[in-house]
C-alpha cells in the first residue's frame, strides 16, 4: 500500500502486514503514524490484508446508493481514528466486490464484520453504535 507522508507528502510504500505500525517517511525520516482511516479495498487486498494483519480488521460491506450506509460512515472513520495502531477498518463495496460479499454470506448492508487471523469474531448486520464497534476491538484483543 502507498501511503503520503503527513510532513512532506512523499510516497511511501507500507507492506501490508505493517499497515497497523509506526514507521519513518523513507524521504525525510518523519514519522509515519499507523494507518488511521478506513481503507477502501478491492478482492486482492482484502484477502492480502485479512491474511497479513497482525490486528483485528473492522470490515465494513457498503454501498453507494445505500442510506444507512453512509449514515454509518462517519462513525466508521472515527473508529478508523480510534483504533489506529490497535486495528484496521476497510471498506468493501458490495457492488464492485460482490465475491468478497458472497463470501460473508451478506445479505444486507450495512453489514460490519471484525476479523482477528482470518477468523470471524462478531458480525452485525444494519446500522451498529461506535461504542459497540470498539467493543468488538476490545473482546478480540
Amino acid at each position: 500500500m502507498i501511503r503520503a507522508c503527513p510532513t512532506c507528502s512523499a510516497k511511501n510504500r507500507i507492506p501490508t502486514k505493517h499497515l497497523s505500525d509506526a514507521g519513518r517517511c523513507g524521504s525525510c525520516k518523519n514519522a509515519l503514524p499507523p494507518v488511521s482511516e478506513p481503507i477502501e479495498v478491492d478482492a486482492a487486498q482484502f484477502a492480502e490484508i485479512t491474511r497479513e494483519a497482525k490486528v483485528p480488521v473492522l470490515v465494513d460491506f457498503w454501498a453507494q446508493w445505500c442510506g444507512p450506509c453512509r449514515m454509518a460512515a462517519p462513525e466508521v472513520h472515527e473508529l478508523a481514528r480510534e483504533v489506529a495502531g490497535r486495528g484496521l477498518v476497510l471498506k468493501v463495496n458490495t457492488e464492485e466486490n460482490p465475491t468478497v460479499a458472497a463470501q460473508f454470506r451478506v445479505q444486507a448492508i450495512p453489514f460490519f464484520v471484525l476479523l482477528r487471523g482470518g477468523i470471524i469474531i462478531a458480525e452485525h448486520a444494519g446500522l451498529v453504535p461506535r461504542a459497540e464497534m470498539r467493543r468488538w476491538f476490545s473482546n478480540a484483543a
